[in-house]
């Protein structure tokens, strides 16, 4: 039974978190993970040592709001079932968003997430949360990075000298206005002593490219890939000595909608990435910003006026669908190959999860399997996190 196309809420028990055969293609097989939540999104997958694979993601009544937590559910290795979510973070004045878990050499499992109030990611600190058994229980929350306006999205990537990259962005917040993203940057925060202290890395010339996904090519050689933040196409980077300085961003072969993507080198060389296959050029629905339905904080409201600033301008709205899966065999340089994972119009001219208005698929994640099956997990509709497992039948 293939359920793409409906309402995660539409058959009774969907989101139950059972892996269902899906016979298009053949090899592969979808689930919806389990939530209390009336809006869930921006998944991330990832191993620990005992190799369960978890999916971790925000939930709530609505990004921004500050019943937005983090939750995880779980997938033993065998199983055929997520496990019903932990709540894994609950600060009620703040929205707690995009988790990454990272399992680090020395065998700890560390839960990172951005936190904030209201719209205002201009004003984010990253946190964290560490296990030191494997992931079964994690410690007390901690500040990772207190700078403000610190986004965190893409996995941290250990270099070859053992220093732990963990890509950000930096939501800039102009005079007088609410966060848009118009401004928006990459860094890279570094650190060299096994996650006690960290330093910022700038991306040069990266105005508007977020979300930096690193993927190790080869030795010292890194390729990053960005979000676009003016919805034209996917941008990338590389650096040549381990992470410490990187290329300025360009575009590459694959539209961008201003949504997530993800990439990840698989075992045979190939370089798969995650993302929708739209942009501006292909519809002209838009809205003024992320957070255009719900209030920011009043406290943080401009005491007079500030002479506005002539400036490209993010772009959003721009239907986050079709779910697509493209394929690199040059270390990243082109994506001659895609399939398409799901498929709708992709409306997300509304984050309201709670009436059912929209339809995006989106924020995906992808790792592979010591077995060769590729898993991906994304948001779909804001009411699930979807999950896909494919076999090498199904990739093609």
């Amino acid at each position: 039974m293939a359920f793409t196309g409906l309402q995660p809420d539409a058959v009774p028990g969907l989101m139950t978190g059972e892996i269902v055969p899906n016979p298009a293609p053949p090899g592969r097989s979808d689930a919806y993970l389990p939530s209390p939540c009336i809006q869930n999104h921006a998944a991330n997958l990832a191993f620990l040592p005992d190799g369960t694979l978890t999916c971790v993601w925000f939930g709530g009544t609505m990004e921004g709001m500050g019943d937005i937590s983090i939750y995880m559910s779980r997938l033993a290795p065998g199983a055929t079932q997520w496990s019903q979510p932990e709540k894994m973070s609950d600060d009620p004045a703040k929205s707690e968003q995009n988790p990454l878990i990272f399992k680090a050499p020395d065998g700890n499992v560390w839960l990172l997430y951005t936190s904030q109030t209201s719209g205002n990611q201009d004003g984010s600190v990253v946190k964290c949360r560490i296990s030191e058994d494997g992931g079964k229980t994690f410690g007390a929350v901690n500040m990772l990075c207190d700078l403000p306006g610190t986004f965190v999205r893409q996995p941290i990537i250990v270099n070859g000298k053992g220093a732990w990259l963990l890509p950000i962005f930096r939501c800039v917040g102009l005079p007088g206005e609410r966060w848009t993203g118009d401004a928006d940057t990459a860094g890279v925060l570094i650190s060299r002593d096994g996650g006690r202290s960290w330093a910022m890395v700038a991306v040069p010339d990266s105005l508007g490219a977020v979300h930096m996904n690193i993927v190790p090519v080869e030795g010292d050689h890194l390729v990053a890939f960005y979000r676009n933040r003016f919805s034209e196409n996917v941008l990338s980077s590389r650096s040549r000595d381990g992470g410490e300085s990187w290329s300025a961003p360009q575009p590459i072969d694959l539209p961008n909608n201003n949504s997530s993507i993800q990439a990840a080198r698989l075992n045979n060389g190939v370089i798969a990435m995650v993302y929708n296959h739209s942009n501006a050029l292909t519809s002209d629905a838009r809205r003024l910003s992320l957070y255009d339905e719900i209030e920011g904080d009043e406290a943080d409201a401009p005491a007079a006026p500030v002479k506005a600033v002539e400036r490209r301008k993010a772009i959003w709205g721009v239907p986050r669908a079709p779910l697509s899966l493209a394929f690199s065999t040059d270390k990243g340089a082109s994506f001659p190959r895609h399939i398409d994972l799901d498929t709708g119009d992709g409306y997300c001219l509304s984050n309201n999860s709670k009436e059912a208005l929209n339809r995006e698929f989106s924020y995906p994640s992808i790792v592979e399997g010591p077995d060769g099956t590729v898993h991906v997990a994304y948001t779909y509709y804001r009411r699930a996190i979807k999950y896909v497992r494919l076999t090498s039948q199904a990739l093609g």
